[in-house]
């Protein structure tokens, strides 16, 4: 569906968008990575920066091993560091429901944080239940279940280095 060299490509001109958007502030930017997906996409990101930037860690799922969400959102590793005060930048691989991404937020909105954005490397708007806000979008795809670049199966296919449909 998407190759790399066109994820390559939207990386840098996010990379852009992203320093361009937090240029002047004067902190370092927290990056809130949703993991595992999104550990591909965020390393990449970080990389093409002109900012500087910290990472933190979330770890949350809806999925399990199947392809649709259960509709319950099980955290696993939530942010270690201080956010109150800090800007932030949650990076996640795809917005889908929505639901996951929309608990995260309630909880790192508790810290306080002087901002709060969100890039995700893909949209998925038709499985949307929940109303999120992207302020940084790579691509906007159809209703396809996606592989590849760090989103995966039950696990698997994380190092496929472009987005690929399964099935």
């Amino acid at each position: 569906m998407i190759t790399p060299q066109r994820i390559a490509k939207r990386v840098r001109r996010l990379r852009r968008e992203i320093s361009e958007t937090y240029a002047d502030i004067d902190q370092p930017l927290v990056i809130v990575v949703i993991l595992k997906g999104a550990a591909v996409f965020a390393s990449d990101l970080l990389r093409a920066l002109s900012i500087p930037a910290e990472l933190e860690f979330v770890r949350a799922s809806s999925y399990g091993s199947g392809t649709a969400s259960s509709g319950k959102v099980k955290f696993a590793h939530m942010v270690e560091g201080p956010l109150t005060g800090r800007h932030v930048l949650l990076v996640e691989d795809i917005v889908d429901s929505g639901r996951t991404i929309n608990e995260i937020l309630k909880r790192l909105r508790r810290d306080r944080p002087a901002s709060i954005r969100l890039a995700a490397l893909l949209d998925r708007p038709a499985r949307r239940e929940v109303p999120v806000d992207i302020h940084f979008t790579g691509f906007v795809i159809p209703d396809r279940f996606v592989i590849g670049y760090g989103l995966d199966y039950a696990g698997l296919y994380r190092e496929l280095p472009g987005i690929y449909s399964l099935g």
